[in-house]
């Protein structure tokens, strides 16, 4: 058969087809996306832990029962407006001090003031109690109301540190370079299942994937083996990634 002759049939199978090929193509770019996030949010955790003004965060991490991490954090407006990201959680097994596959969460807030004008930010949030660790658990909640929360001590001389460790969450931000410690009261931080699902190709609650770890994705390897560096106190600044362009 021709070339000439086969193009109607080549337009036919690929009208046929198309459509069923349209879910899985939707489905590649979301896992490619939600990748790229948790590779972001292995990068936010290695410029947390290079700093030399997060003293604190790089000692206490080791006592974190999990870890929240949104690499971007977008602000929509100056001075007064919203914020919200996309990020991951991680539990720390109490027996092996194994961290967990990831699971995807939204955070949202009316506005957090670290610094006006801004236009991003990298935001961790460490989960210091099991209350915490246990709010991640459920759909939604919110921070002030749901679990107690504290902005991150960041700098020398650190006072209140003993108080800071009695919270359910503790907050730190990053933004152009800057890091603070951050007051997130009245963020509300909601389960993502579309997420959660294109991620590990199934339906999947949180509880499957941080207590149970009933499934895993082999490309969160790199995130879990920098915490696991992090939590062991075994991170040195040689190993931070160089600045990423906003």
């Amino acid at each position: 058969m021709t070339l000439h002759r086969m193009k109607p049939l080549i337009l036919s199978l690929a009208l046929l087809i198309g459509p069923l090929m349209g879910q899985p193509i939707a489905s590649a770019t979301e896992e490619a996306e939600l990748k790229e996030l948790v590779e972001r949010s292995k990068t936010t955790l290695e410029n947390f832990m290079a700093d030399s003004n997060m003293e604190w965060f790089r000692d206490h991490i080791r006592d974190a029962k999990g870890i929240f991490i949104v690499p971007k954090m977008w602000k929509g407006a100056f001075f007064v407006g919203g914020e919200g990201g996309t990020g991951v959680f991680l539990v720390r097994s109490d027996k092996s001090n194994e961290w967990s596959d990831p699971a995807f969460y939204t955070m949202g807030t009316a506005s957090f003031g670290f610094q006006f004008g801004l236009q991003a930010s990298e935001i961790v949030l460490l989960a210091m109690s099991q209350r915490g660790v246990e709010s991640m658990l459920s759909n939604t909640f919110k921070l002030g109301a749901d679990v107690s929360v504290a902005a991150g001590l960041v700098g020398a001389g650190i006072e209140g540190a003993t108080a800071v460790l009695s919270v359910d969450m503790v907050t730190f931000a990053r933004a152009k370079g800057l890091f603070g410690g951050i007051s997130l009261e009245g963020a509300v931080i909601a389960v993502r299942d579309e997420s959660n699902r294109h991620y590990y190709g199934k339906e999947v609650r949180p509880t499957d994937i941080l207590v149970k770890r009933a499934v895993g994705n082999p490309h969160s390897g790199g995130l879990r083996a920098a915490l696991a560096r992090a939590s062991a106190g075994k991170f040195s600044a040689d190993q931070a990634p160089a600045p990423a362009s906003k």
